[in-house]
């Protein structure tokens, strides 16, 4: 794979793609890293790894591809300048998505600078099948979250439910938009669901809270015409960030390398 990546942040998902895009595909992929410049995640970067500060530099480094892994204030500071400047876009943080005004703004940026808004699959599976299925007026789409406490303490603790719990806790059961906008930092995986189906109105999601839970469990439940799919995902942590899934920037890899592949799936 030939490619010049840029990478927005340099936290554990950003460090393992570029861990692994640089062992996979050594000096054919180049790649730089778009920081603050008061950052001190500077002098971590890899031998290697051109270090910018601004979009100026970021389109004199010209690259194929950039790739948010940040956060939603990223994608809100860089997403819309980079489309419109024709370049493709990797938003890791889909639950940005879920400002209706902000995601039409990016599409039409995308549009008119020729690019392409794209979002990797993340913690979750079976995108294709759901985004195959959405059309049909009788399509439903249910998502649980269940994750355990360690993952909702902050919440937890906002709400007054004092710990250890010996049951499960309900934290929200309503439409996507709302899941997503409430708990932005946690619910990209219902953004992503909604993206793909049928839309945040219509994405129906329940968050638990799971003392029993061995790690994030992500249940998708669609029927229709079409018939019904069940999936059941429980993913173990990212051994560098116990916060975020391990599979997530597994998942950003393969979204890159699919970008530039010859042949893809779906």
């Amino acid at each position: 794979m030939k490619a010049r990546l840029v990478i927005i942040g340099y936290g554990a998902i950003a460090a393992e793609l570029i861990g692994r895009l640089r062992e996979k595909h050594g000096p054919d992929c180049e790649v730089a890293v778009l920081l603050r410049a008061d950052s001190p995640s500077r002098s971590k970067l890899p031998s290697g790894v051109a270090s910018l500060t601004s979009l100026d530099e970021v389109q004199q480094f010209k690259p194929d591809l950039v790739v948010e892994a940040a956060g939603h204030h990223a994608v809100h500071q860089y997403a819309h300048a980079c489309l419109l400047a024709g370049l493709s876009f990797v938003a890791v943080s889909v639950g940005a998505m879920a400002d209706e005004a902000f995601f039409n703004q990016l599409c039409q940026a995308a549009e008119q600078g020729g690019a392409k808004l794209i979002f990797p699959s993340g913690a979750i599976g079976a995108l294709d099948y759901i985004r195959a299925v959405r059309d049909l007026p009788d399509t439903k789409v249910v998502y649980e979250s269940r994750k355990p406490p360690s993952a909702w303490a902050d919440e937890l603790q906002r709400l007054g439910i004092a710990q250890p719990l010996t049951e499960d806790v309900v934290l929200f059961d309503g439409h996507a938009r709302e899941a997503a906008l409430r708990y932005p930092q946690n619910l990209n995986v219902a953004a992503s669901l909604a993206l793909a189906g049928t839309g945040f109105e219509r994405t129906l999601v329940r968050i638990v809270v799971d003392p029993q839970a061995k790690g994030n469990t992500h249940l998708v439940h669609a029927t229709g015409a079409f018939g019904e799919m069940h999936a059941d995902i429980t993913n173990r942590p990212s051994p560098d960030n116990p916060k975020t899934s391990w599979v997530v920037g597994l998942s950003l890899l393969a979204t890159v390398e699919r970008h530039f592949a010859p042949v893809v799936f779906g």
